[in-house]
């Protein structure tokens, strides 16, 4: 667990893709290159008011001269999409952080299902299997015909990629079902998109391996029945014990007590204050760690415990 480092980027060009979709590019005023990423990272971008959002990188990940993220308008979102349709224009200052990748490609044959703003991680992905003729097929749903992000797609996957825009009535609609009751069982699935797509994907596959299925949640589910109870936090270098109410999460508790704890997003999907533990019956509530991972990681921002935990800080 360590602090990501921020960046100071400057908007180098910024793309209006639809009335609500903008790609922005992202260049050091100075170094002529970037950190490197690989397929499906994202990046933390800074809000004027000091909130951090979470952004997929949909640029070439050899092409390290400058990053591109590309931002629908929610409307009724916490926030970040607005600002970035109002202010980042071209010129303006951007505070970044160095990529992260929880949404790590395999090189294996794979197939990539996307639901309208969720094709941002998997435009990297798909280019990158493309190249390694690795790529089996690209489903891309949208609510409305996505033109500009379209014809990006078809630029790598022109042969395998299937669209589906469902304000088009003589448009295909995703048979899930059929798709994958055909799929060879050897492949490995990428999806992101809406809950409800996510969901249908993952209990389609439900007996397939699970290190196959491969899901990139831009929020974690809330969980309307959970009722959080108080815990203790063991330090495992110290001894030190600490109370965790029910009001309060594991990184608030560490935080008031002194400790250094690098934190983003705060709703367990963006990897940034996992966290080793040693002992415990850990309830995970993250959407980032894999079931091998949770056997000794767990996220400081909504995971809970049973009783009492030990962490390794």
């Amino acid at each position: 667990m360590s602090a990501r480092i921020i960046m100071k980027l400057h908007v180098e060009r910024r793309d209006q893709l639809d009335d609500d979709l903008v790609r922005i590019w992202l260049k050091h005023p100075l170094k002529p290159h970037l950190p490197a990423w690989s397929p499906g990272a994202h990046v933390d971008l800074r809000l004027e008011d000091g909130k951090i959002r979470q952004y997929s990188l949909t640029s070439d990940p050899q092409d390290l001269s400058r990053y591109a993220i590309t931002v629908k308008r929610e409307n009724d979102g916490r926030g970040g999409s607005s600002w970035i349709h109002e202010y980042l224009i071209e010129g303006v200052e951007a505070r970044v952080s160095t990529p992260r990748n929880n949404f790590v490609l395999s090189e294996t044959r794979s197939l990539l299902i996307a639901g309208g703003v969720g094709v941002t991680p998997l435009i990297s992905m798909g280019q990158a299997l493309n190249e390694k003729n690795l790529l089996y097929a690209f489903h891309f749903c949208s609510r409305r015909r996505q033109s500009n992000v379209e014809r990006d797609l078809k630029n790598f996957c022109d042969s395998t990629l299937s669209t589906y825009v469902s304000d088009e009535p003589k448009s295909p609609r995703l048979d899930l079902v059929a798709l994958i009751g055909s799929l060879p069982r050897d492949l490995h699935i990428y999806c992101c998109g809406p809950k409800r797509l996510m969901a249908e994907v993952k209990e389609l596959t439900n007996d397939w391996n699970p290190k196959q299925i491969h899901f990139e949640f831009f929020s974690t589910e809330i969980d309307e029945n959970y009722k959080p109870e108080p815990f203790n936090v063991i330090i495992s270098s110290t001894g030190q014990t600490l109370r965790v109410p029910e009001n309060h999460s594991i990184l608030d508790m560490l935080r008031m007590a002194g400790h250094i704890i690098p934190s983003s997003c705060r709703q367990g999907v963006c990897g940034t204050c996992e966290c080793v533990y040693r002992s415990g019956d850990v309830i995970h509530r993250d959407s980032v760690l894999s079931p091998d991972a949770r056997q000794n990681r767990m996220m400081l921002c909504v995971s809970r415990a049973r009783g009492s935990v030990t962490l390794d800080l």
